[in-house]
């Protein structure tokens, strides 16, 4: 396989890669946050951006990066009339950006494993000793930046985030991290405090069905655009994507509204589900080829399991997508302790990843989730 061939871990689906983005929806106090640090001249080497996936992290990560690499001083900023992070299209230093040959730029990420013909799970230390050797280069420039992303620092195992800790603690002049993390209570607590952390909130739902609406989907061409969600569908993607524009895209582009109803149909008869229907859903996700609808499935499966959860506490479920959805997440809330609930969807969650890690048939785990679901609603209901 080539190198132009080799699949992106931070990449989504067919969409545009965030280093080939100039827009970012929302974040406006985050890019400021970033922006007003550059301008001050007292620039932080270390930013740890934190938030749920899809937000927005790794476009604002580009988007300084670029902004950086592109005016170098505050000073250049200034004079050009700088408001925020964008910089032009016709810069040479986004065109090399977005080709991902920016020799002042390294991005840390998954890698592929190519006996195993598939990425790697997790961030592996060689990866991240890349950083050392990326630094050890003279800039092209005296005194230019040197930009690190890391995407994301939760896919790290132990030893490669000791060898960012290591990075960090002896940071080079003019050198800039820029760490990506959805779950950051589960970093290195030395590695937080060696950052400035930088909160983003999610997206409310008018700026998601916005940007679906402005988006045409990828090998579409104009029968896709015109074919695409209409305003309700894309109304009912904004609420599945709790404020995560990346699952809104990603739920308009694979079909994920209609996968997501058949789960939704198959969960509220609990705790008696259609096994034949189960069978062939596993059937459609769990087929060698089908990542896209594996990974979307398990996601709206913990979905439903959250919205449950949530209105077993008294919280806003949400919206019904399938009729009678919600009474059946009252009744499920109501059979069983909250405690249980969360119990299930840790254990399903788990479930998935072991069964990335270990190759796992995906048809066994998604009927392994609908069986631990059904166990838990059977507890109380006598059946």
């Amino acid at each position: 396989m080539s190198d132009t061939e080799i699949p992106e871990s931070d990449r989504l689906g067919q969409f545009p890669h965030p280093r080939e983005v100039s827009r970012l929806a929302g974040q406006k106090e985050a890019e400021r946050a970033l922006f007003d640090a550059f301008m001050s001249g007292r620039m932080q080497h270390a930013w740890l951006l934190t938030g749920p996936k899809g937000i927005g992290k790794a476009t604002l990560a580009y988007r300084m990066a670029r902004f950086a690499l592109h005016y170098g001083t505050p000073n250049a900023a200034l004079a050009a009339g700088a408001r925020d992070l964008s910089v032009p299209e016709s810069s040479p230093v986004f065109h090399q950006v977005a080709a991902g040959s920016h020799p002042n730029l390294l991005t840390v990420r998954r890698p592929w494993d190519d006996k195993a013909k598939k990425l790697k799970t997790v961030i592996t230390v060689d990866e991240v000793r890349r950083i050392g050797h990326f630094f050890g280069l003279t800039a092209t420039e005296r005194g230019a930046w040197r930009v690190v992303i890391i995407d994301s620092a939760d896919e790290m195992n132990v030893n490669a985030a000791n060898a960012l800790l290591k990075a960090l603690e002896e940071p080079p002049a003019n050198g800039l991290f820029l760490v990506l993390s959805h779950q950051p209570g589960r970093l290195l607590p030395t590695i937080r405090s060696r950052c400035r952390m930088l909160r983003m909130t999610p997206l409310d739902e008018a700026e998601i069905e916005s940007l679906m609406a402005q988006t045409e989907l990828p090998d579409a061409g104009k029968k896709r655009k015109s074919a695409g969600p209409t305003e309700n569908e894309r109304r009912q993607i904004a609420q599945l994507a709790e404020g995560s524009a990346g699952r809104a895209l990603s739920l308009a582009e694979g079909g994920g509204l209609d996968l997501y109803k058949d789960v939704a149909a198959l969960l509220t008869t609990l705790p008696r589900v259609d096994v034949a229907g189960v069978h062939a859903l596993a059937d459609k996700a769990g087929r060698k080829g089908s990542d896209g609808d594996y990974e979307a499935m398990m996601e709206l499966i913990t979905l439903w399991l959250q919205r449950l959860i949530r209105a077993g506490a008294g919280l806003d479920a949400g919206r019904d997508i399938v009729p009678g959805e919600g009474a059946a997440m009252a009744r499920l809330a109501a059979g069983a302790s909250l405690d249980r609930w969360v119990e299930v969807w840790e254990k399903i969650v788990q479930s998935t990843a072991h069964g990335e890690a270990l190759n796992t048939d995906r048809k066994l785990v998604i009927l392994n989730a609908f069986s631990m679901l059904e166990a838990a609603a059977s507890e109380r209901a006598g059946a």
